[in-house]
């Protein structure tokens, strides 16, 4: 949520994750209880306060709240098939959220690094810093032809996954979204929703990512979506100028509304409160609006979701309820943030 990195404006975060499999035992969907748990003591065994683990924090999914997983989801440190599905799943996660391994997911390992603005290559390091560390422990499923083995065939070769999270207001606004969604098809990548696969653009967020990992080497996956991301990000920067040379005042009275509702309205949706959110960051990256800063927008997009509102008010709500402790923490997160700036 620090919001800083290249292209914060434009770019929210990177993540690269890699997908493993450890040899001789079968992948996670065709395990039985007690293979996962050999899996799981596996990886213990290798990092738990070992070395270069020191600073992980272990949390077996059977020992969490169904709150503090969907928390988890929600700030994209875990899947959704982790937080629900998976048998004996556990998620080792390093103690600033940056790096996280989730274990028994989909695949035995998931090795992830998530940081702000676009910073794939230094994510990727990150991730294969971990991942040469656990290899040199265990061994991999890995053919010589196909590369590295995976439950989904869409992983095989590299299993490498690359994304960015984009804040692309004007691309929308200016109908341009479109072909924009289209080019990205044709170089291999695909476009998704805030909440990830299945999940529609809301709040004119969306997340850019490799469809396939098999026939091209790591650097070639990463270098493709970061070369592509500088078109966009040229691309949304023009849309903006266009924006501001036509409509700067419509621009300016929609982000200070966006923060008058923000600081004001008694109930709150979680969809309408993503629109706002977006709304007043494309006014403070505009230079229309000073009253916040990128980390605490970022901080507001983690804090309305469902489960993250629910630990903070410290119980589970209701729908109703949750409209209004929505709008309460909004207030909370603000004041906080004008006192630390005065």
């Amino acid at each position: 949520m620090e919001g800083g990195g290249p292209e914060a404006e434009i770019v929210i975060s990177s993540r690269v994750r890699a997908a493993r499999n450890i040899k001789d035992y079968p992948f996670s969907c065709l395990a039985s209880a007690q293979e996962t748990v050999a899996v799981l003591e596996k990886v213990r065994d290798i990092t738990a306060g070992k070395d270069k683990f020191t600073d992980f924090i272990y949390l077996p999914m059977q020992d969490i709240s169904a709150l503090e997983k969907q928390a988890l989801v929600e700030k994209h440190l875990i899947s959704p098939f982790l937080a629900n599905d998976s048998s004996n799943g556990a998620l080792l996660m390093r103690a600033d959220e940056a790096v996280g391994i989730m274990i028994n997911e989909e695949d035995h390992l998931r090795i992830q690094s998530i940081l702000p603005g676009l910073r794939l290559e230094e994510a990727w390091r990150d991730i294969g810093y971990y991942d040469d560390l656990i290899e040199s422990k265990l061994d991999y499923v890995f053919d010589e032809h196909y590369g590295y083995l995976t439950a989904c065939p869409t992983n095989v070769g590299t299993g490498l996954r690359a994304s960015v999270m984009l804040h692309l207001p004007a691309l929308i606004m200016t109908g341009q979204i479109n072909r924009f969604l289209g080019a990205l098809s044709r170089v291999g990548l695909t476009v998704r929703g805030l909440y990830g696969e299945g999940t529609e653009i809301i709040g004119n967020l969306a997340q850019v990512s490799n469809q396939v990992t098999l026939g091209h080497t790591e650097e070639e996956i990463i270098g493709n979506l970061g070369s592509v991301m500088c078109q966009v990000i040229e691309q949304e920067q023009n849309a903006r100028q266009v924006l501001l040379d036509k409509k700067r005042a419509e621009l300016a009275d929609k982000a200070w509304r966006a923060l008058g509702v923000l600081k004001y309205a008694q109930l709150l949706g979680s969809q309408e409160a993503i629109q706002l959110i977006s709304d007043l960051r494309l006014g403070y990256d505009l230079g229309l609006v000073r009253e916040v800063n990128h980390r605490l927008l970022n901080e507001l997009l983690v804090l309305i979701r469902p489960g993250c509102l629910q630990l903070l008010a410290g119980r589970e709500l209701e729908h109703d309820e949750r409209k209004l402790e929505r709008p309460f923490q909004i207030k909370q997160a603000l004041e906080r943030f004008q006192e630390q700036n005065n």
